[in-house]
């Protein structure tokens, strides 16, 4: 697929993999529309990205996501490229916190139930574009779930689900609309701040998304994350193992101390 000469809205795109995205796909010549909820994030991205635009939105919010979508194309005319990126979660016990709900309905809106609505009010733009793309953003927890990140995992395992499914009715119905998913293992965000584990640069997930839309690649397996894969279609129990060592270690350590 043709990177250059496209209008590409990347949500998230303040900060993070989002504005390492959104740098990566302007270096090609493309217009660049970055969405997020801190204005002053976004100010300071599109200073440094000559020509981006950006629009304030909370993709929680129903109004805010219509004025998102309306301002597209009232301003834009057209979209080329959609990077659903906005994502939160953080660390917790699903045996032992209070509020898990909360936290678990919170996540699911922003990380799955949104990429839906958007999705769906911007579809109609991406079908008169001659050649399209939804680039989904994902997780290594995706194919199976952290237990400090349960509920998170949770939210990727149904974005996964979705992404398949939405790709195949794609392909016939519009296949000028290309899905492509990202898988990246800890990324060094103020997402991953507490996580004290190896990490990639938001910049060799961003190049990576670009070379796979270039060479139509729909999953992208970034990093450690590709070997993982390998290990989990060879055995899910022993993936699931190793995905959460580090966290069984720990709680043997505690039981030993406790007993």
């Amino acid at each position: 697929m043709n990177t250059s000469n496209k209008t590409v809205l990347v949500t998230g795109g303040g900060s993070g993999i989002g504005f390492a995205i959104a740098q990566a796909f302007a270096s090609r010549g493309n217009q660049l529309i970055l969405a997020g909820r801190s204005e002053d994030r976004l100010k300071k991205a599109v200073a440094l990205i000559p020509g981006a635009s950006y629009i304030v939105s909370d993709v929680t919010d129903a109004a805010s996501v219509k004025h998102l979508a309306s301002t597209v194309e009232e301003k834009f005319g057209q979209l080329d490229i959609l990077v659903n990126n906005a994502g939160t979660g953080r660390p917790q016990s699903i045996v032992a916190s209070e509020g898990i709900y909360d936290s678990a309905r919170f996540e699911m809106e922003t990380n799955y139930l949104s990429v839906l609505r958007l999705n769906e009010l911007l579809l109609p733009l991406l079908k008169k574009s001659p050649e399209a793309a939804i680039i989904n953003i994902q997780s290594i927890v995706s194919y199976l779930p952290s237990v400090t990140l349960a509920t998170y995992s949770a939210t990727k395992a149904a974005l996964h689900s979705y992404s398949l499914a939405l790709r195949l009715a794609l392909s016939v119905s519009h296949p000028n609309i290309h899905v492509f998913e990202v898988f990246p293992p800890f990324v060094d965000t103020d997402l991953t701040k507490d996580f004290d584990t190896e990490k990639l640069s938001p910049n060799v997930v961003a190049e990576d998304i670009l070379h796979a839309v270039e060479s139509d690649q729909y999953a992208v397996r970034n990093g450690s994350t590709n070997d993982f894969y390998q290990f989990f279609r060879q055995s899910p129990e022993a993936a699931l193992m190793a995905l959460n060592q580090d966290y069984l270690s720990r709680q043997e350590k505690t039981a030993i101390l406790h007993a």
